[in-house]
């Protein structure tokens, strides 16, 4: 079972209850590497990999809560339309990224309304189920030095390692 702070090789299929699939690292041809307990990925998906051992395969579902949360309602933003440059051209149903001063959002662009711009600030997986079909590829074996590099407070757990040593 990979723990805490290792570094696991992982293949996923991710698809929604149509079929659609929205990850495929088959078909990237690499496997996904991440060091468990990082929160590089879904906490649950990473949990469902914490449980697993190398060559086993699981599929897991999971409810939107355990994704990207439920669609939000009141994350569509309107503008009027005269105050965005070019609200005519914008590719209404496509992801656009907007530039701002904190740095760029990605939001989906929705049809005009009443002189409005809308733009949807929502994740393109809110309010979906999503399922994923993993295999655990294996579990990437570090040594202390290895473990070392990790920056400390990279999330991922290694930092207990330091810590041991230093006791």
């Amino acid at each position: 079972m990979a723990e805490i702070g290792e570094r696991v090789l992982v293949h996923a299929v991710g698809r929604l209850d149509d079929g659609m699939k929205f990850l495929d690292t088959y078909k990237v041809g690499e496997p996904m590497d991440f060091v468990v307990g990082s929160r590089t990925v879904l906490p649950a998906f990473e949990r469902a990999v914490s449980q697993m051992a190398p060559g086993e395969r699981a599929t897991v579902r999971l409810a939107p809560e355990e994704g990207y949360g439920a669609y939000d309602e009141s994350l569509i933003e309107e503008v009027p339309a005269a105050e965005f440059p070019r609200a005519d051209q914008l590719p209404v149903g496509q992801f656009i990224e907007i530039a701002l001063p904190e740095g760029s959002i990605r939001v989906k662009v929705l049809p005009p309304k009443d002189g409005m711009v809308r733009f949807d600030h929502n994740h393109e997986l809110a309010g979906r189920d999503l399922i994923f079909d993993i295999e655990l590829v294996g579990i990437v074996e570090e040594d202390a030095i290895e473990r070392e590099r990790h920056p400390a407070g990279c999330g991922c757990g290694c930092d207990r390692l330091k810590e041991s040593l230093r006791s």
